[in-house]
């Protein structure tokens, strides 16, 4: 038999081969920076430290028992089905239950126009991903939730901050920005927003949504901490306004309410953008996990939720109170801070000439953190605002970072 011919480019088994590096990142991976909320809550995870950085549910609060149970009830239904593959669109069960809860809410809702999804964010990422290409103006408020501005920045979107006063939202500069950048969409957290705190009033919310009916413009009203009302009355969600019925993608969430490790949204969107949000559910992740959601059903359909969200209410209500007034005693006069009517935020503003980010330093050598409030901004950050999150300690934890606070601002400044 003929000699069997070796390649010619074969070589040695050991020889040394030069070595050409893989093709490069895609450039929207690199035009995104990671969160620092994420950076700085890995920071002050150390034993002592009083972190008012992350927008954190208390664990005390959840439901432990009441989950408990209802896993095992899903488990006692059909452990077959709980395991199993589930449909895009979500547990009919727990779809209706959205429904339901939204359709209490004054927005009626069917089943059919819910899709559950892995967490809010999953929705926020689903609406992107079915509206946005390279190249495309999305609006914003003037500051917004930092996770919504990458979601956007990854996509290739121009983001462009509305400009906001202590309530949110100025129409009139609203109207001017879309007439001017034609954007695709507006992004929004009229309620409790993250990160400030305040509440677009109604009217305002009505006259966006006229804005966006007669301009033409998506609207992405994002509403995760809604439930948490401290007083005063509910307002009605932006998609309830006339105008907005048809261009309206709502975004909720199970995390502030029941827990966020169960990892469960939901969107309402209209129906052709609800067909274009599966499409890209199933390119993400094929269904969200379906033990959790037949829990999450189960939970639903058992539990008086509504008392649960009102111990909740009653706890957090006491720890804005208490930072709220700790503030007042611990920090100087020509600092800002605000009081808002629910969520989990206050957002504050040192002096003129200070800078929160170098400020941070200072105080986490005090035992204190927060999120320095410059990267929530769009466009051009305001070095002086910060984030406070006032949910995962009690009272006298809270007056107790307040006065560490004070003193780290004192030694910052050089008072």
């Amino acid at each position: 038999m003929p000699a069997t011919a070796t390649p010619a480019t074969a070589l040695p088994a050991n020889a040394a081969v030069a070595a050409s590096p893989p093709p490069a990142f895609a450039a929207r991976a690199n035009s995104v920076e990671g969160s620092p909320v994420r950076e700085i809550l890995a920071l002050t995870e150390r034993p002592g430290i009083v972190s008012f950085a992350g927008g954190l549910p208390a664990p005390e609060l959840f439901d432990t028992e009441g989950l408990r149970a209802a896993y095992d009830a899903a488990f006692a239904v059909s452990a077959r089905r709980a395991l199993q593959y589930s449909t895009t669109e979500g547990a009919p069960e727990l779809r209706a239950a959205v429904a339901a809860r939204a359709t209490a809410r004054g927005l009626p809702t069917d089943a059919d126009d819910v899709i559950v999804t892995s967490g809010s964010q999953q929705a926020l990422a689903l609406v992107t991903a079915a509206l946005i290409e390279p190249g495309d103006v999305v609006l914003a408020e003037d500051p917004t939730y930092l996770a919504a501005i990458q979601c956007f920045r990854m996509a290739g979107a121009r983001v462009v901050a509305v400009p906001c006063d202590g309530e949110g939202i100025i129409p009139e500069a609203l109207a001017e920005l879309v007439a001017r950048e034609r954007p695709k969409l507006l992004y929004t957290v009229p309620t409790f927003q993250n990160p400030t705190g305040r509440t677009l009033p109604a009217p305002r919310r009505a006259e966006v949504a006229r804005i966006a009916a007669r301009l033409g413009l998506w609207l992405v009203e994002d509403d995760p901490y809604g439930d948490l009302r401290y007083e005063g009355s509910d307002v009605p969600w932006l998609a309830a306004h006339p105008g907005a019925e048809d261009r309206t993608a709502l975004i909720g969430s199970f995390s502030k309410i029941m827990a966020p490790g169960l990892r469960l949204g939901w969107l309402r969107a209209p129906a052709a953008l609800r067909r274009a949000a599966v499409v890209a559910k199933q390119v993400a992740d094929l269904h969200t996990s379906t033990v959790d959601q037949l829990a999450a059903a189960h939970y639903l359909t058992t539990t008086d939720l509504t008392a649960h969200i009102a111990t909740v209410r009653t706890a957090y209500r006491e720890r804005r109170d208490a930072l709220h007034d700790a503030l007042s005693r611990t920090l100087p006069a020509d600092c800002e801070w605000n009081l808002p009517a629910g969520g989990m935020f206050i957002w504050a503003r040192l002096p003129e000439g200070h800078d929160a980010t170098a400020l941070l330093k200072t105080a986490v050598t005090h035992g204190v953190a927060f999120v320095p409030g410059a990267p929530f901004h769009p466009n051009t950050p305001d070095p002086r605002t910060l984030r406070l999150s006032f949910t995962t300690h009690t009272p006298p934890e809270i007056r107790e970072g307040a006065a560490r606070l004070g003193r780290a601002l004192t030694e910052y400044a050089g008072i």
